[in-house]
């Protein structure tokens, strides 16, 4: 009978000091799973919050797209009362920058001084000589050009 009562105590103390790792185990992934769900929830809150301030965005551009069309067409449609009660032709344009006449001068001298330089040897003197001559060439050929392209009124 000692026998079976120390197998019986046995039995019992060996299942009370069982190892809790499984029920510990659980816990942490419950835990993990619960982390994890709770970083999704926050992550689509703010793909929320992100989506949201795209539209409130999109709506102010969309705004200012439209306020600038109006005003565009309401310029268009002064630009055409104004011409339709000014029966006269509008005044051509003054055309900017360079005109050919100056670029021509600019490049033949250039090109007048370097020739210049290489058919006398000495180099001052040839070179005055070759854009001046430049120059006037230069300017010749260019104001032909502006003459046929409009920019200056042909002599009569």
């Amino acid at each position: 009978m000692k026998k079976f009562f120390f197998v019986v105590i046995s039995g019992i103390i060996l299942s009370a000091c069982s190892n809790n790792a499984k029920q510990e185990a659980l816990i942490k992934q419950q835990a993990i799973a619960a982390i994890k769900d709770s970083l999704k929830l926050d992550s689509f809150k703010k793909a929320e919050v992100v989506a949201k301030e795209k539209e409130k965005e999109e709506k102010r551009l969309a705004q200012v797209k439209e306020e600038q069309r109006i005003l565009l067409l309401s310029e268009k449609n002064e630009a055409a009362a104004r011409s339709a009660s000014n029966n006269e032709a509008p005044a051509p344009a003054k055309k900017k920058g360079w005109s050919q006449a100056a670029k021509g001068a600019v490049i033949g001298a250039g090109a007048g001084a370097l020739g210049g330089v290489i058919v006398d040897k000495k180099d001052g003197r040839g070179a005055a000589i070759g854009g001046v001559i430049g120059a006037g060439a230069g300017y010749l050929i260019g104001r032909d050009q502006d003459r046929k392209s409009g920019r200056v009124q042909p002599k009569n």
